[in-house]
C-alpha cells in the first residue's frame, strides 16, 4: 500500500509519465506504524516536466524518511522533516531541442534589447530563433541558431563545454564561434551575435527556475554520453504534492 501511495504522489509531480516505480524499504516492517522509512527507491521513465521539458529517466534513493503513517491511510504522504536523496536525471538531445521551443524559454530568447544587439537591427528588438543542440563527446556541445535582421537572416554558431556553477546552473564555458558554419560574408556579424548568444545560456539554464514541487534539485557532475546528457547530484524533498 506504502509504495503505491508513494509511487501516485510522485506522479503528481509530472506533467506525464510513462513509468513511475517505487520501492520502500522498512525492516522491520513494523517501524512503518510509528512512521518509520528506511528510505525508499523511485525509478521514473519518459517524464514531462511543465508541459514541455522532457526527461528520459529520472531516479532516486532517499536517506531514511519520517512520514505521518495517518497521511498514508488517507491516499497521501506527508513527511514530518525534509529528507535528503541521491538523484540521477538523463536528458536527450531531442528532449533538450523541445525545451528550447517551451514558452518559458522562448520568453528569454525573444525581443532583447541590449546594446550589442540593437546596434545590428537598426535599433529593433532582436530574437534568436530556430536552436539547434547537438550533444558532442567530453561535454561539449553544438549550438546552431538564426537571428531575423531588416537585411535577412543571420545564422549563428558555437560550441562550448558544458559545466556546473554552485550546483544548480549549467554554464556554456569557453564558447568557440564556428566560423565554418556561417557563409563568410555574414561572419562578422553572426561572431557578434554568437558571443551575446553565449551570454544569454549563460543564464538561462538554472535548477531553481525548473524545480519540481517540494523537491529542490542540485547537481554534483554532468556528462555527455552518446545522445545523452546526464546529470548526477542531490534532491532535498520537503514535500509531496496532494493527491485530489
Amino acid at each position: 500500500m506504502l509504495s503505491s501511495v508513494v509511487s501516485q504522489s510522485i506522479r503528481h509531480l509530472f506533467t506525464q509519465s510513462e513509468a513511475v516505480e517505487v520501492e520502500v524499504r522498512c525492516q522491520p516492517a513494523s517501524k512503518i506504524l510509528q512512521g518509520s522509512i528506511d528510505g525508499f527507491k523511485m525509478n521514473g521513465r519518459n517524464l514531462v516536466i511543465r508541459k514541455d521539458f522532457w526527461v528520459e529517466e529520472m531516479s532516486f534513493e532517499t536517506d531514511a524518511v519520517s512520514i505521518d503513517f495517518g497521511s498514508v491511510m488517507k491516499g497521501n504522504i506527508q513527511l514530518k522533516q525534509p529528507t535528503n536523496a541521491i538523484a540521477r536525471v538523463v536528458l536527450t538531445e531531442d528532449g533538450i531541442n523541445h525545451a528550447f521551443t517551451a514558452e518559458l524559454v522562448q520568453a528569454r530568447l525573444k525581443n532583447l534589447e541590449a546594446t550589442e544587439l540593437t546596434s545590428l537591427s537598426g535599433g529593433e528588438p532582436v530574437s534568436f530563433s530556430n536552436v539547434s543542440v547537438s550533444l558532442l563527446p567530453a561535454n561539449q556541445v553544438q549550438i546552431l541558431a538564426k537571428v531575423q535582421l531588416p537585411n535577412g537572416v543571420v545564422p549563428i554558431a558555437l560550441t562550448a563545454t558544458l559545466a556546473v556553477d554552485r550546483r544548480r546552473r549549467v554554464l556554456f564555458n569557453n564558447p568557440q564561434f564556428e566560423e565554418d558554419s556561417v557563409p563568410e560574408h555574414l561572419r562578422g556579424v553572426s561572431q557578434v551575435l554568437t558571443n551575446a548568444f553565449a551570454e544569454i545560456l549563460n543564464g538561462m539554464v538554472d535548477l531553481d527556475r525548473f524545480d519540481l514541487d517540494g523537491v529542490m534539485m542540485r547537481i554534483n557532475r554532468l556528462e555527455t554520453k552518446g545522445k545523452q546528457l546526464i546529470f548526477s547530484g542531490y534532491a532535498q524533498i520537503e514535500r509531496f504534492p496532494k493527491q485530489a
